[in-house]
């Protein structure tokens, strides 16, 4: 009986890409691929393509950071919008890589820039295949099966969610969540979490901090869910339908 192709690693970012604090987590993502002599990295800055300097900003820390890792083939994209996302010359750059890292900013751009593209298509494809993809901030957002209209909600209208890229469906991100505090109290985060649709879990994911897929179901059990380890320097909050936040901490491990 053919095996099936074993899914790749999955990091959800609270934030902290491209720092000396996530060192630990992406060598950890590293040898996920055989270690840093044999990763091939594409740098995927396309959340900040609305900024003038954003792309070049964080291709230039993502290049430094992960070659101070080991990493001889690191490859900055310039994938910012849906032109981009077709055009020849980036679709190279993501053909070959096994490890896929999205840095921060605009989630609704990622996904509205990836959707039904050819470089989606490649990405999603070598991720089925066993590439590790990582998404931090709004790279992690646009990772599930919703991302919320934050600016809506945070002006007193009702909560907007909007589809992402469902590569876990069943998944919503808030990252950033130690801040959240700041501007958001949790009893009004629960009357949130209770317009999506039932089935739906919530991760609240620290700064610093990564919730990282390491294992997916057996092949003879397909309906298990998968295995989550936190990774980084802080906490991850689980929020479920109908219970109270689980709180994990630094190598902790849960079933989602």
């Amino acid at each position: 009986m053919t095996q099936r192709p074993h899914i790749g690693a999955l990091a959800l970012v609270g934030s902290g890409e491209y720092l000396d604090v996530m060192n630990t987590t992406d060598g950890a993502l590293l040898e996920r691929q055989g270690g840093a002599n044999a990763a091939h990295v594409a740098l995927l800055p396309t959340a900040s393509g609305l900024e003038p300097q954003g792309p070049q900003s964080w291709n230039t820390l993502g290049l430094r950071h992960f070659h101070a890792l080991g990493v001889d083939d690191v490859r900055a994209t310039q994938i910012i919008d849906r032109a981009t996302a077709s055009d020849p010359a980036q679709l190279e750059l993501l053909r070959g890589a096994n490890f896929y890292y999205f840095s921060g900013g605009n989630p609704q751009h990622v996904i509205e820039s990836l959707r039904d593209t050819p470089a989606w298509d490649i990405i999603a494809s070598a991720h089925r295949n066993g590439a590790t993809l990582a998404g931090c901030s709004a790279g992690a957002m646009a990772f599930g099966g919703l991302t919320l209209k934050i600016r809506e909600a945070l002006s007193g209208n009702p909560p907007v969610w909007v589809p992402a890229l469902s590569l876990v469906p069943h998944l919503v991100t808030f990252p950033h969540f130690d801040r959240m505090a700041g501007w958001i109290d949790k009893g009004a985060l629960q009357q949130l979490f209770v317009t999506l649709p039932a089935g739906t879990t919530v991760l609240g994911i620290d700064e610093k901090t990564a919730l990282v897929r390491v294992q997916e179901p057996a092949d003879d059990a397909p309906g298990t869910p998968a295995l989550w380890r936190v990774m980084g320097q802080q906490t991850v909050n689980i929020f479920r339908h109908g219970a109270g936040p689980e709180i994990l901490h630094v190598d902790q491990e849960i079933r989602l």
